[in-house]
């Protein structure tokens, strides 16, 4: 069994730890990190071994990015790519709890505990589904997008590269999320949301659209 790097030490870096831990996968676990104060401390249990050039030095274990952010995640591989850290490198972290029937998962992908992937699921690379995320059928979920604890998509939702839906958010079936957008916590999109936008509510609505409602409706009132 070999080694697993888990780069960033944050909270989701710390759970993913734990998932890998509880596959039995891999005999060791450590962090890297980017931070030197961390460098030579413990954290969760495991040691932190200093910052990404530590990963040239052991070139036969495997890594796992888990900064929180889809963005950050994107900026750490390609980081590593430009220092020689080949993608194959990259390696799946999935609970083993987690009940799951994926058609295809790319490199780096981290799903945890108590999330259902039904059937014909695909995950590209470096997806992150947080804690009891629910995928229906012939969902995609693109590159580098984060799905938070509590989200279900119904069946052949999209999710573009880069979004982010936030905590218990709801996304009827066959609708996509576009290319970084930002879906809020709780939400119920009915609809298609435009790539970069920011929408939250019930049923979802563009935050700018409701911040320009206000502001009219305030200057009305004066």
């Amino acid at each position: 069994m070999s080694t697993l790097l888990v780069v960033a030490s944050g909270g989701l870096g710390r759970e993913a730890a734990a998932a890998a831990e509880s596959a039995g996968e891999h005999a060791q676990i450590a962090f890297v990190d980017d931070d030197p104060r961390r460098w030579g401390t413990t954290v969760g249990g495991r040691r932190v071994l200093g910052g990404l050039d530590t990963l040239l030095d052991r070139p036969e274990d495997r890594v796992v990015v888990c900064a929180g952010s889809g963005a950050a995640r994107r900026r750490l591989v390609e980081r590593l790519r430009a220092m020689g850290v080949a993608d194959s490198r990259h390696v799946c972290i999935v609970d083993p709890g987690v009940r799951w029937a994926p058609w295809r998962t790319g490199r780096g992908a981290v799903v945890l505990a108590g999330s259902v992937l039904t059937t014909d699921v695909v995950l590209a690379e470096h997806v992150v589904l947080m804690p009891q995320v629910t995928l229906t059928h012939d969902v995609v979920v693109e590159s580098y997008a984060t799905l938070c604890a509590g989200v279900s998509l119904g069946g052949s939702v999209r999710v573009g590269r880069g979004a982010t839906i936030g905590m218990n958010a709801s996304v009827r079936e066959g609708v996509v999320v576009g290319e970084g957008a930002v879906l809020g916590m709780g939400s119920v999109l009915l609809e298609d949301l435009p790539p970069g936008e920011t929408w939250a509510g019930v049923p979802a609505r563009p935050l700018r659209a409701r911040g320009v409602a206000r502001r009219r409706h305030g200057a009305g009132a004066r």
